[in-house]
């Protein structure tokens, strides 16, 4: 079993050592932001033939006594799984060795984060640029703006995402002035796309729900009760959908218009010039930390990554189990908070390995669709709220609204199934 306390995955491989590792990574709850790596003791003693070599400076140790965690792709050892005191870890298959090309040691601020963070101020820039061409009015309504916004937004997040985990090895100052000014872009550019994305799922749910076709009445009813129960729901359902798409139309198009409104202003303010001009800054020169500290700390990369791990894992194992009630809403915060982490711990791999783990693709797909479906269930409720509406259209939102948490129940489902380290899901 994958433990919160054991060691992290983020670490190279040494080109000449084919082993798994055996220290132990920091443990504790999810810090706030802004907070730098615990230290992490080395334990004394001598390593067993095939253990991890010592880094420079750091005493050798025995393996952990809960035994060698999941390896995965672009760590050495990939494909053998530890046996913990709780149960057996979940091994993953991949490259051993996987990592930055011409890498030869551990990965500094120098040479992995100040480069990564000059190629993300680069996309950008361009993202940018090819916003400004494609809003052009000759170009207006085309595809091409979206996808500039949305390649923006990516750069922003990789960036900010970056300046929040690896802040130790940079100056802290301006790296929590930037990332709160990039947090304040991509809030206000993911609304428009938010919103359109919002209104296509729930007038497509509604046509589904209000087709020939229903979902078959459960329970011990008689054949004939249950088919005439079902005509009149599809009858009443129909009357209703109709309704109801247009008042979600009108609500979702009328927030979706001020959006995109906010964003023209925003794209034009002074607040987003100071930003461009900082990301343009960072695109050839990162600062770096003044004092002794934050030297020492830009020496090296994993501690940081390896505490993103650690949160990350923590949250997952925190998660709700899976067998309470569908409508439980009170639970959505949680796993919100395991997709923000899950984000952060992408960055730092792709940071620290040189690109992202493909074993975290489908669970991050999966809590993707779980933040959709709990925002299109809020929508579906906000608008059954609203005063003076008919019986018929509120009926057909009370059922939106349960077809959306009906997908929410199922994207948990799908994570579950899809996370690596489904062991620790179901450690007590």
């Amino acid at each position: 079993m994958r433990r919160p306390d054991q060691q992290t995955t983020t670490r190279p491989a040494p080109e000449a050592t084919h082993g798994t590792g055996n220290g132990t990574g920091p443990a504790g709850p999810d810090a706030a932001p802004g907070t730098g790596p615990a230290d992490r003791p080395a334990a004394p003693g001598t390593p067993p033939a095939g253990a991890r070599s010592a880094r420079p400076g750091e005493p050798s140790g025995p393996p952990a006594a809960t035994g060698t965690p999941a390896a995965r792709p672009g760590t050495a050892g990939a494909g053998t799984a530890g046996t913990g005191s709780a149960g057996t870890g979940s091994a993953r298959t991949g490259s051993a060795g996987a990592g930055f090309t011409g890498f030869t040691g551990e990965p500094t601020a120098e040479g992995a984060l100040a480069p990564y963070l000059r190629g993300q101020a680069a996309e950008f820039l361009r993202s940018l640029r090819l916003h400004h061409e494609y809003s052009a009015p000759a170009d207006a309504g085309g595809h091409g703006a979206a996808e500039a916004a949305r390649a923006l937004r990516r750069a922003a997040r990789r960036i900010g995402g970056s300046l929040h985990t690896f802040r130790a090895a940079l100056d802290p100052h301006w790296a929590d002035q930037l990332r709160g000014e990039l947090a304040w872009l991509t809030g206000i550019l993911a609304r428009e796309h938010a919103y359109a994305n919002r209104l296509a799922r729930l007038v497509d749910a509604l046509h589904l729900l209000s087709g020939p076709t229903l979902p078959a009445a459960r329970g011990a009813r008689a054949a004939g009760e249950a088919a005439g129960a079902d005509a009149q729901g599809r009858a009443a359902l129909g009357v209703g959908a109709a309704r109801a798409a247009a008042l979600l139309e009108r609500r979702l198009t009328l927030a979706r218009t001020r959006s995109h409104s906010a964003a023209l202003q925003a794209l034009g303010s002074s607040r987003f010039h100071a930003i461009a001009d900082a990301v343009a800054l960072l695109a050839s020169e990162v600062p770096a930390p003044s004092d002794h500290a934050g030297r020492a700390a830009a020496a090296s990369l994993l501690e940081p990554a390896e505490l993103a791990e650690q949160r990350l894992l923590t949250a997952v194992a925190d998660l709700p189990p899976d067998d309470t009630g569908p409508y439980n809403e009170a639970q959505d915060a949680a796993w919100h908070q395991a997709r923000l982490l899950l984000r952060l711990h992408r960055y730092a791999h792709e940071v620290v390995l040189g690109g992202a783990d493909p074993g975290l693709t489908a669970p991050g797909h999966a809590l993707d669709l779980h933040r959709d479906a709990v925002e299109a269930a809020g929508a579906a409720a906000a608008a059954a709220r609203t005063p003076r509406i008919a019986p018929a259209t509120a009926y057909a939102l009370g059922v939106l609204h349960a077809d959306q948490r009906h997908g929410v129940e199922s994207a948990r489902a799908a994570f579950r199934e899809t996370w690596p380290y489904a062991t620790a899901l179901a450690a007590p």
